[in-house]
């Protein structure tokens, strides 16, 4: 059980940080276009994963719901549009591949992501493949755009069908 005062505070302190990098990372796009350098410079921001902030009653990262493995990933600079978003599934590991892409360089078909450039082109292209998730306790997760399939080390699934339960907690397993 969570104390609903608990949560507020967590809530509050996770908005003050990511107003606070919000802020930050808007000073670093006004120097680099004061520099000059906007249009020769790609710029991306990633973050950690999420956090559980009470949902599912539950604290921190220990988890592969939705609210806990999502981040923030921004791109700007040369060949991304501005002031769009994108509902895509990414991964982390599609950075590489994508900063490869818009570089005009080759892509080494042995790299594990693949190139967000074509979500970046048209924000109704669908990932090609879905994103895989793993914890640090052999638990694993499959995230497709309509489901999420979480395996657990103990041998207990959980799979959800997003259109219908976004909030995950319709355990169809």
């Amino acid at each position: 059980p969570r104390q609903p005062d608990e949560i507020r505070r967590h809530i509050a302190e996770y908005y003050a940080m990511i107003s606070h990098l919000d802020a930050a990372f808007g000073r670093l796009m006004e120097g680099l276009d004061a520099s000059g350098q906007a249009e020769n410079t790609i710029v991306v921001f990633a973050g950690d994963n999420g956090l559980a902030l009470g949902q599912h009653g539950l604290m921190g990262k220990q988890n592969l719901y939705e609210h806990s493995v999502r981040v923030p990933l921004v791109f700007a600079g040369p060949g991304v549009p501005q002031g769009e978003h994108r509902d895509a599934l990414v991964y982390l590991l599609d950075i590489y591949p994508t900063l490869v892409k818009l570089c005009g360089l080759p892509v080494n078909k042995r790299l594990e992501g693949i190139s967000l450039t074509p979500q970046l082109e048209n924000p109704t292209t669908p990932r090609t493949q879905p994103a895989i998730i793993s914890s640090y306790q052999g638990n694993h997760a499959v995230r497709s755009r309509e489901w999420r399939l979480i395996s657990y080390a103990d041998g207990t699934e959980e799979l959800y069908l997003h259109k219908v339960d976004k909030d995950e907690f319709k355990n169809l397993a």
